[in-house]
């Protein structure tokens, strides 16, 4: 674990850690507990209550008292409110890192490690397999990665669950076992009860799919390098209201290229957690490949042509076309703008959200 952190240049004093009772957070919790000592590493455990089985609470009152034999500062954080008739599965999983994000905030915490491991990647793999996506989703689940500006650590990426199970065996720890991992509703326990029966048939094991993932994100990193090159040496940016290319630049440069710029642009400008899905870049890519494109709207975005140039700008529908004098009191404030061509449509994203963004 120490080596995860020097590798990924972690060096916080305080890093918290997303305990659910399961096998595979408690033996994560438990191993931080002996190795962060010795790098003089506070660590602090959180497990959601989401309240929706009647366990659940016994649960995280378990969890308590197995971080405070190991000498860990240890929190419950409830789900509270009504919950989803449809669709619980992703309500559940945005409520928890809400909940987790936001207590971490509150207390100068920036980093939390997540128990995710290889059978989580494989499935991960086949779950995204199954949505139809790209190069992107096809790679996984990065050890390293940012939600709404808190950093998730994921060090157990490699390893198999079962050595999980084994490492609470030898401290004779037992761990929860949450029945709707049972539940064949969801997409992640039918894979999950598939991939023995794959591994039997084929030999294909989630070793090999794990590794296969790791070339395909070598492969992502590859391909992210040249994008970035592309919008430093071709894109204008506006702060992070706008971005904008010419068209004719755009339709010059490789297709891979072209949807990358876009779910970058479109998840940065939209202010989303994740890129629009693959399916509706892919239609946006063909629509701004057309002389007649004018215009359309993704992701909270507005995507439009404008003199020659496609531009990338938050939707703005509901702000209203600024006043001379409030264009002329903006200037004031930012003559930085004042050589720049900016149409209307940029104009007002800039009067009416530049405020908010500063």
């Amino acid at each position: 674990m120490k080596d995860f952190l020097k590798r990924h240049n972690i060096d916080d004093k305080i890093i918290a850690v997303g305990v659910s009772g399961g096998a595979d957070s408690l033996a994560l919790a438990i191993s931080a507990a002996e190795n962060m000592k010795k790098c003089n590493i506070k660590i602090v455990a959180l497990t959601v209550d989401h309240k929706l089985r009647p366990e659940s609470t016994e649960e995280a009152e378990y969890v308590s008292k197995i971080m405070k034999k190991y000498g860990v500062e240890h929190h419950i954080l409830t789900w509270e409110g009504d919950k989803p008739d449809t669709g619980i599965e992703e309500a559940a999983r945005i409520a928890r890192y809400n909940l987790l994000k936001n207590w971490c905030f509150s207390h100068g915490i920036k980093s939390i490690m997540i128990a995710h491991h290889q059978l989580d990647q494989a499935e991960t793999f086949f779950m995204r397999l199954h949505r139809g996506s790209g190069l992107d989703g096809l790679c996984g689940m990065n050890p390293v990665s940012d939600y709404e500006g808190l950093r998730i650590l994921r060090p157990f990426l490699q390893t198999n669950p079962q050595d999980l199970k084994d490492f609470l065996k030898k401290r004779n720890i037992d761990w929860v076992e949450d029945s709707s991992n049972q539940n064949e509703d969801f997409l992640r326990v039918k894979i999950r009860k598939f991939m023995p029966i794959l591994t039997e048939k084929t030999g294909i094991d989630i070793e090999k799919i794990t590794k296969t993932m790791e070339i395909l994100a070598r492969s992502k990193a590859y391909i992210d390098n040249q994008t970035e090159k592309f919008i430093k040496n071709h894109c204008r940016k506006i702060n992070d209201l706008a971005y904008c290319v010419a068209q004719k630049t755009l339709l010059q440069t490789e297709d891979e290229i072209i949807y990358r710029f876009l779910a970058y642009t479109c998840r940065k400008i939209g202010k989303k957690t994740y890129q629009p899905r693959a399916e509706d870049l892919t239609r946006l890519q063909e629509k701004i490949k057309k002389e007649n494109f004018s215009g359309c709207t993704l992701s909270g975005c507005e995507i439009f042509k404008n003199q020659g140039k496609i531009w990338i700008i938050p939707e703005s529908k509901d702000l209203p076309m600024p006043l001379k004098k409030d264009w002329k009191n903006f200037l004031e404030q930012h003559p930085s703008f004042k050589k720049q061509k900016i149409c209307g449509k940029i104009k007002r994203v800039l009067v009416g959200m530049y405020g908010e963004n500063e």
